[in-house]
């Protein structure tokens, strides 16, 4: 494994490769990760993790700061699991360029998250987006845990016409039914818990709203979510996982997508 901390030398390495395929992260590496980086190394290409805490997708200074992070940690798993590169930028070398490219930001991006994380789609697109022109991957492994993150990178990789492809993979889960995610280091026992219980509420709900559409009544989720311990409810919400959009009836294939807050952590998923 090779380790890179300037785009210029990553450059000059990667030139010599016929492709590459990247999986970024902000670091606190989990299960999710590493079932991204065995899809990848299925790939004939290479594979490049990047370790990237971006300061621009935070709409609080305090979820920057408190947001995982153990590089050491991350470079030891990462040379087990036998990667070809790691780039480890600093911020200078992520902004510190004009890219060719302007971001394109689908109009979905003011949906979910977006309706709640003012900014944060903008400087997720901004910074993939000058990954991209970095890197140039030939694929780019994202999990369905942040579908909408996923379904806006593609659709900016469509509206530019850029040659990379998006490979999505599933989401990965503990043995409790939440989702691998960094900030689950971030939670005690008791609210793991909960994470849990949440998880399981809102999973045997999907399998009712199937049968019967009528059952999905807003408020009453949110008070039994409150009941289970979540703190504070962003949105419940289901969504045509193609064209995202809210469903009008139950035969349409769907998520049920769901942010809410267990004290000041904010956990995210869709099932």
């Amino acid at each position: 494994m090779k380790i890179f901390k300037d785009k210029h030398t990553l450059q000059k390495e990667i030139s010599k490769t016929t492709g590459i395929s990247f999986i970024p992260t902000m670091g606190g590496l989990h299960k999710g990760h590493i079932s991204l980086i065995k899809q990848s190394k299925k790939s004939k290409s290479k594979t490049l993790v990047s370790i990237f805490v971006n300061p621009k997708q935070f709409n609080k200074k305090s979820d920057f700061m408190s947001y995982p992070r153990n590089t050491k940690k991350d470079i030891k798993l990462l040379k087990k699991l036998n990667i070809d590169y790691l780039y480890i930028p600093t911020f200078k070398d992520i902004y510190g360029f004009k890219p060719k490219n302007k971001f394109f930001l689908d109009k979905s991006s003011k949906k979910l998250c977006g309706k709640f994380r003012k900014g944060h789609f903008e400087g997720v697109l901004n910074v993939v987006n000058r990954f991209i022109e970095i890197i140039k991957p030939k694929y780019i492994y994202l999990g369905k845990k942040d579908y909408q993150q996923l379904y806006l990178i593609r659709k900016h990789i469509e509206y530019k016409k850029i040659k990379s492809k998006v490979i999505e993979c599933k989401t990965i889960r503990e043995k409790n039914g939440i989702a691998c995610s960094s900030r689950n280091s971030n939670l005690n026992k008791t609210q793991m818990k909960i994470a849990s219980n949440i998880f399981y509420y809102l999973s045997n709900l999907k399998k009712k709203i199937k049968k019967d559409y009528s059952l999905f009544r807003i408020n009453k989720i949110k008070k039994d979510l409150k009941s289970l311990g979540a703190t504070k409810i962003d949105y419940v919400e289901n969504y045509n996982i193609k064209s995202f959009k809210k469903i009008k009836n139950a035969n349409e294939k769907f998520n049920l997508f769901f942010a809410y807050y267990i004290k000041k952590i904010r956990l995210i998923d869709n099932i």
